[in-house]
């Protein structure tokens, strides 16, 4: 939640900029959970969970192809990177086609 605010930027894995993935794999190797990089990766690599299972710190993978990612924070909202232009921000977890979630850690 601390990085509410900075900008996306295509590949960045923080301090200062993050895409959807950098920030959701950067969040978990900052809790000592390292995960894979990439939103295709963390979708392949890691422990599927039912949506309505979904708890603050799965990773809500969207899009059929995996190609955006953002991480559930409760109260049906997620954090995430938005796209070029915009900064992190939290946004209902529906509002965008989901994939499926994943539990990093299980």
């Amino acid at each position: 939640m601390a990085q509410i605010g900075k900008p996306y930027v295509w590949g960045a894995v923080g301090p200062s900029s993050y895409d959807c993935s950098g920030l959701t794999s950067a969040a978990w190797a900052a809790a000592g959970h390292p995960i894979p990089r990439t939103s295709q990766a963390q979708w392949g690599g890691l422990t599927r969970v039912s949506l309505s299972s979904a708890r603050p710190g799965d990773l809500i993978i969207y899009y059929s192809d995996a190609t955006h990612v953002g991480m559930y924070i409760g109260g049906g909202q997620i954090v995430h990177a938005p796209r070029p232009g915009r900064n992190i921000t939290t946004a209902p977890a529906a509002s965008m086609p989901v994939l499926g979630v994943v539990r990093p850690g299980a």
